[in-house]
């Protein structure tokens, strides 16, 4: 029983981090490009629209996610038409780790040589291609290492967002180990979530040395 209360708990997990990664990668990946290229000196330039930008991530990044999670809770419920389980906690993990996933995108993007990229606009590339044929290939290697961190990051969040309701490895462990005073499934879920952050960065290690072999 104790089995398979630890294996549905990190399938639910596993789904909520999946699906909240991606969600905010499309999210976040534009934003963090606007970023760059609306700054001063970026190849498509407006500083206002830049700020703009800048005070929305800043004022996302500076929510607590409990807090946030219980602020997006009617949008929660406009998606997916309830606040509770699962799926639910997709909506505010995404908005959550969109910001980060935004300035992550930035920083990579800041270390590309400015000298490359002006060398690419003379030869008559437009910022289409100066972006996603000069830019990212260039970054993907720190791309790659700061999407694991994204992701080892929503590992936590889903652990906390399963104390309000949300389901998985963070709800079996306050739920049934903690509340009930069983502490042996609250060692199993920690233990399994140790596992699943380790896994996630050992494959993003890898990803990262494939990367900078391919360059």
């Amino acid at each position: 029983m104790v089995f398979n209360m630890i294996l549905t708990s990190t399938l639910e997990t596993l789904y909520m981090v999946f699906f909240s990664t991606v969600f905010s990668f499309v999210i976040g990946f534009p934003i963090g490009i606007l970023l760059v290229i609306t700054k001063a000196g970026g190849i498509l330039e407006k500083p206002k629209f830049n700020k703009i930008l800048e005070v929305l991530i800043n004022t996302l990044r500076s929510f607590p996610f409990i807090i946030l999670m219980i602020l997006v809770f009617p949008l929660s419920r406009i998606i997916v038409g309830t606040t509770i389980g699962s799926t639910a906690a997709i909506v505010p993990l995404s908005i959550s780790a969109a910001p980060f996933v935004a300035r992550m995108i930035e920083g990579a993007l800041n270390e590309v040589d400015k000298g490359l990229i002006e060398a690419s606009s003379s030869m008559g590339a437009d910022n289409w291609t100066i972006i996603f044929k000069v830019m990212i290939p260039e970054t993907m290697p720190h791309i790659i290492h700061g999407l694991t961190v994204t992701v080892i990051s929503l590992v936590g969040f889903s652990a906390m967002a399963g104390t309000i309701g949300a389901g998985g490895l963070g709800d079996l462990a306050i739920r049934f180990g903690y509340q009930r005073f069983k502490t042996d499934i609250m060692i199993y879920s920690v233990v399994v979530i140790i596992i699943v952050v380790q896994l996630i960065q050992s494959l993003g290690n890898y990803l990262v040395y494939r990367s900078k072999k391919h360059r």
